[in-house]
C-alpha cells in the first residue's frame, strides 16, 4: 500500500523548468536513495515530497495519519534551546504527560485532592511507562553519542553550534521524533565514519519509510533497498529534460542494473533502426511498381510506429592519471616518526615504522581531528616531524590533492591554473583538458573563488593529471564530487600505474582501491596508528568481535528499549558484501603480481650482488606465498 504518491510533479522558476511531469509512488517500509548529478533537482524533489515546498504543477498525496520529517543539508534551526532541550522537544505528548504526572504528584500530597489525583495518576503513569517515558533521557543520550556529540556538548545552545553540529542536532531530534517517513538530504556530510556506521545500523533496523539523497555509495549499499536515479538530458536544440528511473537493491546493484538496462535499450534501438531502414528500402523500391499496395501498407505501419529514443550518454568528467615514470621499489619509509605541531602541548601520535612499496595503495582513515592531514603534510615536508624521519624513495615524484584545495589561487581562472602548472601547455591544449573536466565556454575564465566546491575539486584533479607524479597523496578527493564524477575518479585511480596514499571518509572508494589500511584510533592513552595489510572489508571484518552494536531504533510510542544484541548487526546484503570482497582480493592479486614482476626484474639487474640477490629472493618467495594465500582466499569465497 502506498503511503505517498506524486503525480505529474513539475517545478519551475520563471521560464526555467527544474523538472517536469515526474511521477513517484512510495510504499510503507520502502528505503529509497535518490541519486543523480549536481543540479538535476534532487533536493527540490525531496523538499516537495516532504511537504516543505509546493510543486509548480502536479500533486503530492500522503496517506491518512502519516507523518513526515525532513532534514536539510544545511542548518536551519538557530534557537537558543540547548541540544538536549531540542532533542527533548521531539517527545511532545510524552512531555505533556510528564508535566501532568508532576502536577498530580503535588495534588496527591494534599488531603483534599489526594483521592481524585491518585485515581488519575495510576493509569496515566502506566501509559507513560508503557510508551517509554522513563527511558527518554537514555534514548537522547544514546542518539547524541551515536551521532558524535561529546560529553558536555548537549548543554550548548543550538545557536552557538557550528553549521555541521547544528545539522547533527537536527538529525538527532528527527530520529527521536520518529516520523512515519524520513526525508534526509545528505545526512552523512557532517558525520565521521563511526557516526555514519551508527546511522546505518539505526536505519537498517528502523521500521518506517526512508527517502534519502546521498553521494555516499557505501552508505546507500548498506541502507537503501531501492534507487531512484534522476538524469538530465539536453539534446542539441531541445529544452532540458529530467527523467526519474527506479531500480531494485542498493547502489552496487543499481550500477549493474543501469548498465544492463542501457545495453538492452541500445540493442532495441539499433534493432528498430535496422528494421526501419529495411522497410524504407522496400517501400522505395516498390512504391511505384507491381507491389505498390504492399509498399503503401508498410508505409502506413511505419508512420504509426512509435520510435524508440537512443539512450543518451550523460556528460561526465573524463579523467586519466598516468604515473610519471617508474619509481624505486621502496616509495616511502618512516622511522620512529612523531607527528604534531611544535606549539602544541603534545604530539598527535607516534607512528610505527611505515613502509609503502611501489604500486601499493594505502588508505589512511580515522575520526576527524586525529591527524590524517597533518601526517600527509609531514610526508610532504610542509611540516617538520616532532621526532624521527620520513624518507621518500628513489625516482619518486609526489603529487598532492589538498582537501581544501589550498593549491588553487582564488584570483586565478581554471585556464591560468593549468597553464601555470605546466609551462609550455598551449591554450587549445589547456581548454581541451578543461573540457574533459566539464568546463566549457566562459567557464574557463571564471575566478576560482567564484566556483563551487565540486568545480574547484575538478580543477585540482585536472592539475594533478599534469603533475606526472608516480606517488599520489590524496586528501578527501571525492569531497563535493557528484556520483558520476566519483565513479570516474575511482576508475581512473584503479588504473593508475603508481603508488597511492589516500585519506578519505568515502568507504566505497577505499574498498575499491586500498590494499592496506592505516588506521588512526583515539584512546585514553592517546591516538595510535595501526597498519592492516589487506583490503578495507577484511579490516572491517577483523574488528567485528569488538565492534559496538548499533542501537535499535527508538520510538516515542514504543515500549522500553530491550538491551542491544551482543554482536554487531551483519550487513543486510551478504551477497553484495561478498562481491565487494571478491573485487578487493582480485585487486590485491593484481598488485602482488606487479610486485613479483618488479622483483624479477630487479633480480636480473642485481648481477653478482649476492647480498642483494638474497634479500630480493626472500621478498620474491614471500610475495609468491602472499599470492598463493590470496588465490586460496578467492577460491574459498567463490
Amino acid at each position: 500500500m502506498s503511503v505517498l504518491t506524486g503525480s505529474a510533479l513539475t517545478r519551475s522558476y520563471g521560464a526555467f523548468d527544474v523538472f517536469t511531469e515526474i511521477d513517484v509512488s512510495v510504499a510503507h517500509g520502502d528505503k529509497i536513495a535518490l541519486v543523480g548529478p549536481n543540479g538535476c533537482g534532487k533536493t527540490t524533489l525531496l523538499r516537495i515530497l516532504a511537504g516543505v515546498d509546493e510543486p509548480s504543477r502536479g500533486n503530492v498525496h500522503v496517506a491518512r495519519d502519516v507523518t513526515r520529517g525532513y532534514l536539510a543539508q544545511t542548518a536551519e534551526d538557530s534557537s537558543n534551546d540547548t541540544v538536549w532541550q531540542a532533542c527533548r522537544s521531539a517527545f511532545g505528548e510524552l512531555n505533556r504527560m510528564a508535566e501532568r504526572l508532576a502536577t498530580l504528584e503535588v495534588a496527591m500530597a494534599r488531603p483534599e485532592t489526594q483521592a481524585e489525583a491518585l485515581a488519575e495518576y495510576g493509569p496515566l503513569q502506566h501509559q507513560f511507562e508503557a510508551r517509554g517515558g522513563y527511558t527518554l533521557d537514555a534514548q537522547i543520550k544514546r542518539v547524541l553519542t551515536g551521532l558524535g556529540f561529546k560529553p558536555g556538548e548537549e548543554t550548548q545552545a543550538v545557536a552557538r553550534l557550528s553549521g555541521g553540529q547544528r545539522v547533527r542536532a537536527a538529525l538527532a531530534r528527527l530520529l527521536l521524533q520518529s516520523p512515519d517517513i524520513l526525508f534526509l538530504d545528505e545526512p552523512t556530510n557532517h558525520l565521521d565514519t563511526a557516526g555514519i556506521e551508527w546511522l546505518e545500523g539505526y536505519l537498517q533496523e528502523w521500521p518506517g519509510t526512508l527517502i534519502v539523497v546521498s553521494h555516499d555509495r557505501y552508505f546507500m549499499d548498506e541502507v537503501a533497498e531501492r534507487i531512484w536515479e534522476m538524469q538530465v538530458f539536453a539534446p542539441s536544440g531541445d529544452a532540458r529534460r529530467v527523467t526519474l528511473d527506479a531500480y531494485r537493491g542498493g547502489y552496487t546493484d543499481f550500477v549493474a542494473q543501469r548498465e544492463a538496462r542501457r545495453e538492452r535499450q541500445l540493442k532495441e534501438f539499433e534493432a528498430q533502426r535496422e528494421e526501419i531502414a529495411k522497410q524504407e528500402e522496400y517501400i522505395r523500391r516498390n512504391i511505384a511498381g507491381q507491389n505498390t499496395l504492399q509498399a503503401k501498407g508498410r508505409l502506413k505501419r511505419l508512420n504509426r510506429l512509435e520510435r524508440l529514443e537512443k539512450p543518451i550518454e550523460q556528460r561526465v568528467m573524463s579523467l586519466r592519471v598516468s604515473g610519471g615514470g617508474r619509481s624505486g621499489n621502496i616509495v616511502l619509509e618512516t622511522h620512529r616518526l612523531r607527528v604534531g605541531y611544535r606549539d602544541a602541548a603534545r604530539a598527535l601520535f607516534d607512528a610505527p615504522d611505515l613502509q609503502l612499496l611501489r604500486l601499493e595503495r594505502a588508505a589512511l582513515i580515522g575520526p576527524n581531528g586525529t591527524g590524517k592531514t597533518t601526517l600527509l603534510k609531514t610526508i610532504l615536508g610542509e611540516l617538520e616531524p616532532l621526532g624521527g624521519s620520513v624518507k621518500i624513495g628513489a625516482a619518486v615524484k609526489v603529487g598532492y590533492f589538498a582537501q581544501a584545495h589550498e593549491g588553487l589561487s582564488t584570483d586565478k581562472t581554471p585556464l591560468e591554473e593549468l597553464m601555470d602548472a605546466k609551462p609550455g601547455l598551449t591554450l587549445p591544449e589547456a581548454r581541451n583538458l578543461l573540457g574533459r573536466f566539464l568546463f566549457s565556454g566562459d567557464d574557463v575564465f571564471k575566478p576560482i573563488g567564484a566556483l563551487s566546491g565540486g568545480e574547484r575539486g575538478r580543477v585540482a584533479l585536472a592539475k594533478l593529471t599534469l603533475s606526472g607524479a608516480n606517488l599520489l597523496l590524496l586528501d578527501e578527493p571525492t569531497n563535493h564530487l557528484d556520483i558520476p564524477s566519483q565513479e570516474i575518479l575511482t576508475e581512473a585511480l584503479n588504473h593508475f600505474d603508481g603508488t597511492l596514499l589516500l585519506v578519505s571518509h568515502d568507504r566505497y572508494l577505499i574498498a575499491a582501491l586500498a590494499t592496506q589500511i592505516w588506521a588512526l584510533e583515539p584512546g585514553a592513552a592517546g591516538t595510535t596508528l595501526s597498519v592492516f595489510r589487506g583490503p578495507y572489508d577484511a579490516w572491517v571484518e577483523s574488528r567485528l568481535p569488538a565492534a559496538a552494536p548499533a542501537p535499535a531504533p527508538l520510538r516515542a510510542a514504543a515500549a522500553p528499549v530491550p538491551p542491544p544484541p551482543v554482536a554487531a548487526a551483519p550487513s543486510k546484503n551478504r551477497e553484495r558484501d561478498r562481491l565487494r570482497r571478491l573485487e578487493a582480493v582480485e585487486a590485491r592479486i593484481t598488485t602482488l603480481e606487479r610486485q613479483l614482476a618488479q622483483l624479477n626484474w630487479e633480480m636480473e639487474m642485481a648481477g653478482g650482488d649476492y647480498e642483494k640477490l638474497k634479500s630480493l629472493g626472500e621478498r620474491y618467495a614471500q610475495t609468491e606465498r602472499d599470492i598463493a594465500a590470496a588465490w586460496a582466499e578467492l577460491e574459498k569465497m567463490g
